[in-house]
């Protein structure tokens, strides 16, 4: 049996006890049949309660380490490989956080919202050397859109703490609103410690962050703010830019980068494949990429194993879902 049949038969069968037998021995039945190119689509809104077609040809280039999913906007998940068990996501922590707090406080199309002053924790963690941080002074006022835009851009840490503390008078109770998020949205192998992702007891899945991306680009002033290359800092003269190199590919429109040594190299994207005149919606995640070296090397390797299942899905995929059509 091909290598890759080998690993999502893997997949399906872990899911076993999750979900119905005859779905899941359907999918193994189906991986099977289609050969090492083989996937399966399962259509939104099925939850895993019926199967579509599958079709034969496309052969994805999985990453070997770590754990990967995919779905395409309309048509449900490709498939995912590797453990279901959580690991940690590092800064993928913050697509969360950005999430809750445009719940608590939605911004329209040219909404900055309101000002949010810097307060002196915030001020003296710009300046800690080990962890990701944004240059912001104590009593300095910025938009929560601005301060959307350090957290998720440049992934500054103490950014994350300081919306969670303006969002919930507390990091610990602002945590307790990401939990309760997590568990609206069926992310069921999730678990939240901080609004960071600094520390490596926040775990989930790819399945799971799959289905956060999902839900957080509908949001527009997030998915406008994750496909931004840099924003300015008021005061200074240098942008910040973007940790998400995928950008610079074509179609690419976010997400999150997030990498720490427990990690490994992590990455949640989002691209717009051409289908005839039209464009579909892909996410991807990647999980555990050189988990235990540095972050540096994690996030070289997740951006490596995002690209190369991103140019796999922009060559085959059109055709794939014209013949589906």
């Amino acid at each position: 049996m091909p290598t890759l049949v080998k690993r999502s038969v893997r997949t399906a069968y872990a899911r076993l006890p999750r979900e119905r037998p005859g779905v899941v021995w359907g999918l193994v039945a189906a991986l099977l049949a289609g050969g090492a190119g083989g996937w399966m689509a399962l259509p939104e809104g099925s939850g895993g309660g019926r199967l579509s077609a599958v079709v034969a040809g496309l052969d994805l280039p999985w990453p070997d380490e770590g754990q990967a999913a995919l779905a395409v906007e309309r048509v449900g998940d490709l498939g995912a490989v590797g453990s279901r068990r959580a690991v940690p996501i590092a800064s993928l922590t913050k697509v969360m956080t950005a999430y809750v707090i445009l719940k608590d406080h939605p911004l329209g199309d040219g909404q900055d919202g309101p000002p949010v002053e810097v307060d002196g924790q915030a001020a003296a963690e710009a300046y800690s050397p080990s962890e990701s941080t944004a240059p912001v002074v104590e009593g300095q006022r910025l938009s929560q859109r601005k301060l959307l835009e350090l957290m998720l851009l440049p992934s500054a840490n103490n950014v994350a703490r300081l919306l969670a503390r303006w969002d919930a008078g507390s990091e610990t109770k602002f945590v307790a609103k990401m939990n309760a998020a997590a568990a609206r949205l069926g992310m069921t192998d999730t678990t939240y410690t901080g609004a960071s992702g600094i520390e490596a007891t926040t775990r989930s899945t790819a399945a799971d962050q799959l289905k956060l991306a999902r839900e957080a680009m509908k949001d527009p002033a997030l998915r406008a703010t994750v496909a931004l290359r840099s924003t300015a800092v008021p005061g200074r003269a240098e942008p910040v830019r973007n940790t998400n190199e995928l950008l610079a590919r074509p179609g690419v429109v976010g997400l999150k980068t997030g990498s720490s040594t427990p990690a490994g190299g992590n990455l949640v994207w989002a691209a717009e494949v051409p289908e005839g005149g039209k464009r579909r919606l892909v996410y991807g995640v990647v999980l555990g990429q050189r988990a235990g070296t540095s972050p540096a090397e994690g996030r070289r390797a997740a951006l490596e194993s995002s690209g190369r299942l991103l140019d796999a899905l922009r060559e085959k995929l059109p055709a794939v879902l014209g013949r589906q059509a």
